[in-house]
């Protein structure tokens, strides 16, 4: 994977709920910078519960 892979963001197919790879979400832990592919499988959507499996990447 090259070094300057820019950062991607996903979006939960129920609620609208964005996760950005370069902001993270740091009140779960999910540091900034940490690639949609390094968040843990049990990890759920922040705002619906959804699991990770609910989200596809927005294209640009």
């Amino acid at each position: 994977m090259p070094l300057n892979k820019p950062y991607r963001k996903f979006q939960c197919v129920l609620c609208g709920e964005i996760y950005d790879e370069a902001l993270g979400v740091p009140e779960f832990d999910i540091a900034p910078g940490t690639r949609w592919e390094d968040v843990p499988e049990d990890w759920l959507c922040m705002a619906c519960g959804a699991p990770k499996s609910e989200y596809v990447l927005l294209e640009d």
